[in-house]
């Protein structure tokens, strides 16, 4: 088989088998570039090496060795990987983006995506303000070193956690009022984004871009939608914050996680969680609600979400 690799180029990809970080790692590959795929675990890594990509083995806090994986890079896919099974979630997502930055820095990576989140604000508590800091720490780093923070809303994919509840009860419940239209993104449309600036590498200093989704729904619509994808008749049912709190730790979500969630609904039913940028083109992502749906359905199917 012909060679078609750019072998002037690296891209290392952090989180490379990971919801986004997988389909970054393709997309890059799929374009002839190199790809230093950065995983903990070998095996999960197989597929992307199958296709090409080199495998960097790595923990994600090890600082010297993400500097290594780092080195020679022209571009780094920046993102924290979810850790539920840490004690102490803000400690691990500060240790995590200390040790990205540091490594970015000491690697003279030239350009850099970053994962971040619509909430990323400096007067949240949590996961959110969590993001906004990593921000600042990529932010601070040297000047030669060109950042782009991707700030999604509310994945679709967050539906599938539904999937139980709508078998047993047919109902999809959350927080949030039902008629309230909020942004929602596929993943695949963050990974694309990701992969077209890091193909692209046309942007430079520090900034960040906000992605909306293909368009804004509400929780009752969802539910109909995913109903009609499923062929099954599925209710929205609005729950009590404390309530969404204990079904979530009962699920295995950390306590810190489940009232950070939780606060972002409560302020999305209060009109404060819904991003203020207005939607443009170039804030509007290809995947529609309808279109996830059928991979919900696929899944809800199979009664597999792999």
């Amino acid at each position: 088989m012909a060679n078609n690799k750019d072998n002037g180029t690296t891209y290392a990809v952090v989180g490379a088998s990971g919801n986004t970080g997988r389909i970054v790692a393709e997309q890059l590959l799929a374009s002839g570039k190199n790809v230093r795929a950065i995983s903990r675990n070998a095996d999960h890594l197989k597929a992307l090496v199958d296709k090409g990509a080199e495998p960097f083995i790595a923990s994600i806090e090890d600082k010297p060795a993400l500097t290594k994986a780092f080195t020679g890079a022209r571009a780094v896919y920046s993102m924290i990987p979810p850790n539920m099974a840490a004690v102490d979630r803000t400690s691990y997502i500060d240790k995590v983006g200390e040790a990205l930055a540091g490594a970015i820095a000491e690697a003279h990576v030239p350009y850099v995506v970053n994962l971040s989140s619509m909430a990323a604000n400096k007067d949240e508590q949590g996961f959110q303000g969590r993001m906004y800091e990593q921000e600042q720490r990529l932010n601070r780093l040297p000047d030669a070193i060109n950042v782009v923070h991707l700030r999604p809303p509310m994945f679709m994919e967050n539906f599938l956690a539904s999937i139980n509840a709508i078998k047993k009860a047919g109902v999809i419940a959350y927080p949030i009022k039902p008629d309230i239209a909020i942004p929602m993104i596929a993943t695949q449309d963050i990974a694309s984004e990701a992969a077209r600036l890091l193909l692209d590498l046309n942007f430079s200093g520090k900034s960040a871009k906000t992605l909306l989704g293909q368009r804004d729904v509400s929780m009752a619509e969802a539910a109909k939608i995913i109903g009609r994808a499923i062929n099954k008749d599925v209710r929205y049912v609005q729950v009590p914050y404390d309530e969404h709190i204990k079904t979530l730790v009962q699920a295995g979500i950390p306590l810190d996680v489940a009232r950070t969630l939780t606060g972002l609904y409560r302020r999305m039913n209060e009109g404060t969680g819904i991003p203020l940028e207005k939607r443009t083109s170039e804030n509007t992502t290809p995947t529609s609600f309808e279109q996830f749906a059928q991979k919900f359905a696929a899944i809800y199917n199979n009664g597999s979400s792999n």
